[in-house]
């Protein structure tokens, strides 16, 4: 079995989907010397995978909240999952990563005004049991953000039917 998952086709024509979703399996194949076919079932098996999913992106500009936020979090390791979890379900909260290293969560939020990122920090995640500290980090410009990749996960509808 080889090490990854992607040959050169695949590579190819995800970048080429990362660059126009909407580009044709017909101009697809064209471009890489293939059959439309070849293109449909690299397509399907990508995205059965969970190598490759098509969402569209907005930008920060059509959010009402538009300042990004990082909330490291220190908690108790035994409650860890149950307070990620508790922590993904509050509204500006758009990400959550466990993580190794001075905090095990991390949290990532848009908001508008500081008071609502301390309503987040301080009244909702440090109010969790078994938090201990909480510690926020603006971002005040950004530099470089590589939305192309994501992990892809199933939506939570989709994870109970598979329970």
């Amino acid at each position: 079995m080889a090490d990854s998952p992607l040959d050169d086709m695949d590579r190819q024509l995800i970048e080429m989907l990362s660059h126009d979703a909407r580009m044709s399996n017909r101009k697809i194949a064209l471009a890489l010397n293939v059959t439309e076919g070849t293109v449909r079932g690299r397509i399907k098996r990508l995205q059965q995978e969970g190598l490759m999913s098509f969402t569209a992106i907005s930008s920060f500009d059509l959010e009402s909240a538009n300042k990004l936020a990082f909330i490291g979090v220190q908690a108790d390791t035994g409650k860890l999952r149950n307070i990620a979890s508790a922590i993904s379900e509050i509204p500006a909260v758009t990400s959550v990563l466990i993580t190794m290293g001075r905090f095990n969560i991390l949290a990532i939020c848009l908001f508008d005004e500081l008071a609502e990122l301390h309503a987040v920090a301080s009244d909702q995640i440090l109010a969790l049991k078994g938090v201990h500290h909480v510690e926020t980090s603006v971002a005040v410009k950004t530099l470089k953000y590589n939305s192309r990749i994501v992990r892809i996960t199933r939506n939570r509808t989709a994870q109970n039917h598979h329970a």
